[in-house]
C-alpha cells in the first residue's frame, strides 16, 4: 500500500473528483458493476456487425451536422449557390473539352490535392475522361465545403463527417472504374480482359489466404531472426511482459554509457532493427554503444488484466535495474519509439519525482505525450467509440490486430486501399515486398486493461499533459524531468503529427532539441544515411529560452539535406560518456531476436 496522502478533493479534476465520491468510473476497466456485463455484451454483439466502429458515434456526427446546417440559412444559400456554379462550370468545360490530336487540351477547373496521385496519368487530360476527374474533384471540393465550417458543429463531430463523407467519395471515385479510368481501360484492351480473370482468381486466394489465418507473402520474405531482426545479440531478461536483448559489441572501445531502446507494445520491436542496411540498431552497436532493446510479448487472454503500470513495471523500470546489473553503469541513455515513448516519457516523470537520476538523457522518435491534437486517429476516439472498443477487449481480453489494421488503413485509405486493390486486381502488378512492410503485418495484440487505461488516460483525459496522470496515487509531471531530450517528429506522420510532438517544448522545463525529418510516421525514423531524398531541421532551445511556434519554428529553419541518425547519433555520444572497454554480456537465455517477438 502507498502511504502517500492523496490530493485533496478541490485540486482534483473534475473526473477524478467524481471517483473519489463514489461516482461509476470508466477509468478502471474490472472495477465496474456486474450489472455493466449485459452492456458489455450488447456493445461487443453490434461491434461484429459494425466493424467495431460505433454506430451511435457516427449517428450523432450526422445528426449535429444535418442540425446545424438546418439552422444556417447563408451556408445553405453558399452551397446552392455554389452548386449552381459548379454544374454550369462543368456543363461549360464538357462542351469546350473535346479537342483534336495534337491540340492541347482545356486547362483543368480544379486541381487535385498535392498527395493524390490517382490522375497524374496523361490518360486523364483526354476526353472523356478529363470530365469524368473534373467531375469527381468539383463534388470532392464541394462536399468538403458542405461539411466543413457549419456553425455551431462540434469540432469532432466535422471531422468525423467530413471523413466519412471522403471515404463514400473515394470509393465512387472514377479512377476505381474500368469504364471511367483511361489506366484501366487501356489495360483491359491491351490484354484482352485477361487482366479482369487473373484479378478475380487473385481476389479469391487473397481472400482464402485471410480466411485460413496465414501471413502476408511479405512476412514470409522477411523473418525475425533471418532476414529482419539479424544484428547479434542476446536475450538477457524474460518476464511475463518483456524480454531484453544485449546486443554485441562491434567496435573494440564503447561509451561508458549504456542505451535502452523502448519500441511502441503496438507492434513489434524489430522496426529498429529490420535488414541489416536499414537497422538502427546495427548503425548504433557500429558507432560505439552499447544497446539494449525490449521485446514485447504478443498479449492474449491470459494477459488481459495488465495495465499501464505493468508496463511500466515490467519493462522499463526492470530494464533499467537489469542493465544496471549487467553493465555496473549508473546511468543509461533511454530511446522512446511512438508509444514506447510516452510510456518512456511517463516513466522518466515518475524517476524525477522520486529523484531517481538514472537517465542521462531520453530521445523521443515520433512520440506524443500531449494528446490533445492527436491528428486523424481522433476520429476513432471518443465516449462511444472507446466503449465499444472496451466491450470488444472484455469479451476477448485483448485489442485484435485486424482491428487496429482497419483503422491505419482508413487514414490513407487512397494508398493502402483503392490503389492497391486496383494495381493487385486489375492492373496486375503485385505489391512492393520489402522489409518495412513485412513489419507493417507483423502487429501485436494489446491487453484489455492497458488499453482502456490507455484511451481513457491519454487521449480522453490527457492526464500526462494536465498533470493529473498518477503514479502510486500521486500525479506525476513531465516538467520535474531534467535530463536533455531530443525529439524526433515526422512531417506527414498522421499518427503522431509533428505538431503534437512538437509540444514537449510546452511541457517540460530541460533542454530540448527538436527535429524534423521529411517522411512519414515509419519511413521518416527508418532513414539510414545514404537514403535518397532525406531532409531534417533541427534546433536546440535551453530550458530559460523564449518559445518559439511551430509554424514560425519551420519557416525559419534552415533545411539540411541526408539523414538524420548521424546527426542524433553525435547528440547522443557527447552524452554517453568516454570510450571503454565493452561491458560483459548478461546472462544468455537465448539467442536475439528471442521468442517473443515470434509470437502470433
Amino acid at each position: 500500500m502507498n502511504d502517500v496522502a492523496p490530493l485533496p478533493l478541490h485540486q482534483l479534476p473534475e473526473r477524478k473528483a467524481s471517483a473519489w465520491l463514489g461516482a461509476p468510473s470508466h477509468a478502471a476497466p474490472g472495477q465496474q458493476p456486474a450489472g455493466a456485463d449485459i452492456d458489455r455484451l450488447m456493445h461487443a454483439w453490434i461491434a461484429r456487425f459494425s466493424s467495431h466502429v460505433s454506430p451511435t458515434s457516427l449517428i450523432l456526427a450526422f445528426i449535429d451536422w444535418a442540425l446545424h446546417l438546418q439552422v444556417s440559412p447563408s451556408k445553405q444559400q453558399e452551397l446552392l449557390a455554389e452548386l449552381g456554379n459548379r454544374w454550369l462550370r462543368l456543363g461549360l468545360y464538357a462542351l469546350s473539352a473535346p479537342h483534336a490530336p495534337g491540340q492541347a487540351p482545356c486547362a483543368p477547373l480544379v486541381a487535385p490535392l498535392p498527395q493524390d496521385r490517382r490522375f497524374d496519368d496523361p490518360g486523364w487530360q483526354q476526353w472523356p475522361f478529363n470530365v469524368y476527374s473534373q467531375n469527381f474533384l468539383l463534388a470532392q471540393q464541394w462536399w468538403h465545403r458542405a461539411t466543413f465550417g457549419v456553425r455551431g458543429v462540434a469540432p469532432h463531430h466535422e471531422d468525423v463527417v467530413t471523413f466519412t463523407v471522403r471515404q463514400l467519395l473515394d470509393m465512387a471515385a472514377p479512377s476505381n472504374f474500368i469504364a471511367t479510368s483511361p489506366v484501366l481501360l487501356r489495360h483491359t484492351l491491351q490484354t484482352g480482359g485477361a487482366n479482369v480473370a487473373q484479378g478475380a482468381v487473385q481476389l479469391v486466394a487473397d481472400w482464402l489466404h485471410y480466411l485460413k489465418g496465414q501471413r502476408p507473402p511479405a512476412s514470409d520474405m522477411f523473418r525475425p531472426g533471418r532476414e529482419v531482426a539479424v544484428t547479434p545479440g542476446k536475450v538477457v531478461l524474460r518476464n511475463r511482459l518483456m524480454e531484453l536483448i544485449q546486443y554485441a559489441p562491434a567496435t573494440p572501445q564503447v561509451h561508458a554509457l549504456p542505451m535502452l531502446v523502448v519500441p511502441a507494445w503496438i507492434m513489434k520491436y524489430y522496426i529498429l532493427d529490420l535488414s541489416p542496411e536499414n537497422s538502427l540498431v546495427r548503425y548504433l552497436v557500429g558507432q560505439g554503444h552499447t544497446v539494449f532493446m525490449i521485446s514485447w510479448k504478443n498479449p492474449g487472454a491470459a494477459e488481459r488484466d495488465f495495465g499501464m503500470e505493468d508496463y511500466r513495471k515490467l519493462g522499463v523500470m526492470a530494464a533499467l535495474g537489469a542493465i544496471g546489473e549487467i553493465t555496473g553503469a549508473d546511468r543509461v541513455n533511454a530511446v522512446g519509439y511512438c508509444l514506447g515513448g510516452t510510456l518512456l516519457s511517463i516513466a522518466a516523470a515518475a524517476m524525477a519525482r522520486e529523484q531517481d537520476d538514472r537517465l542521462a538523457s531520453l530521445s523521443l522518435f515520433a512520440t506524443q505525450v500531449d494528446f490533445k491534437d492527436p491528428g486523424e486517429l481522433s476520429l476513432f476516439i471518443d465516449e462511444s467509440q472507446v466503449a465499444m472498443l472496451e466491450a470488444s477487449m472484455w469479451q476477448q481480453g485483448y485489442l485484435d490486430t485486424t482491428q487496429m489494421a482497419g483503422a491505419f488503413q482508413l487514414l490513407r485509405s487512397n494508398d493502402l486501399i483503392w490503389s492497391r486493390l486496383l494495381n493487385q486486381y486489375l492492373l496486375g502488378q503485385p505489391d512492393i515486398q520489402n522489409d518495412l512492410m513485412a513489419w507493417n503485418a507483423d502487429a501485436t495484440r494489446m491487453p484489455y486493461r492497458m488499453h482502456s487505461e490507455y484511451l481513457h488516460h491519454l487521449f480522453l483525459e490527457n492526464d500526462l499533459a494536465e498533470g493529473a496522470y498518477l503514479i502510486d496515487g500521486v500525479p506525476i509531471a513531465l516538467t520535474d524531468i531534467r535530463a536533455p531530450i531530443f525529439a524526433v517528429g515526422t512531417l506527414t506522420d498522421h499518427v503522431a503529427p509533428w505538431r503534437s510532438a512538437y509540444k514537449i517544448h510546452l511541457l517540460t522545463d530541460t533542454e530540448v532539441t527538436f527535429l524534423l525529418t521529411n517522411g512519414g510516421h515509419n519511413a521518416g525514423v527508418v532513414s539510414p544515411p545514404g537514403k535518397a531524398n532525406r531532409r531534417y531541421q533541427i534546433s536546440t532551445r535551453s530550458h530559460h529560452a523564449p518559445y518559439i511556434d511551430p509554424e514560425t519554428w519551420l519557416e525559419s529553419m534552415p533545411v539540411h539535406q541526408g539523414s538524420w541518425w548521424p546527426v542524433w547519433e553525435r547528440w547522443l555520444a557527447v552524452r554517453a560518456g568516454e570510450m571503454v572497454a565493452p561491458p560483459a554480456m548478461g546472462k544468455a537465455l537465448c539467442d536475439a531476436p528471442g521468442s517473443y517477438v515470434l509470437e502470433r
